[in-house]
């Protein structure tokens, strides 16, 4: 993930439009980051020093330190409770926005499978789940 560039763009809101005052409210979005750039900028978003959330998490400070500047990675234990203390998922902080998920051809999909009944949902299920295992015997098929 180092070949990537960070891109933070600030995008800015109208606030107190009933106040007839409009001010820009920054808001980072977490776009081509790494963990330590996301984790840096999760932070700051929620108006955390580095003590301040080193001590929510439970850990010393020069530890957040080298999370944030790309020295140490932390565990898996650690990684959850800066989650918590973030107040995001776990997924927020490892991933890009669309790292994980499907892409937009089948994310309308996935959504509208909310909609059907519960025979429904079993069916298509079953149906993703033999595709998959297609794809699978197919991969190792062509491995040997």
């Amino acid at each position: 993930m180092s070949a990537l560039r960070t891109t933070v763009s600030a995008i800015f809101c109208q606030d107190d439009s009933e106040a007839g005052v409009s001010l820009p409210t920054p808001v980072i979005t977490l776009v081509d980051m790494d963990f330590p750039e996301r984790l840096a900028a999760l932070r700051k978003e929620q108006g955390l020093t580095q003590a301040m959330l080193a001590e929510r998490v439970g850990i010393h400070v020069s530890q957040l330190r080298r999370y944030e500047a790309g020295g140490a990675q932390p565990t898996l234990d650690v990684l959850r409770r800066l989650a918590v203390a973030l107040s995001v998922s776990a997924d927020r902080l490892v991933f890009d926005v669309d790292e994980r998920g499907p892409g937009d051809d089948l994310r309308l999909l996935f959504e509208a499978t909310g909609r059907l009944d519960d025979e429904g949902r079993a069916l298509v299920k079953a149906l993703i789940e033999g595709v998959l295992l297609r794809q699978e015997a197919r991969r190792w098929a062509s491995a040997s």
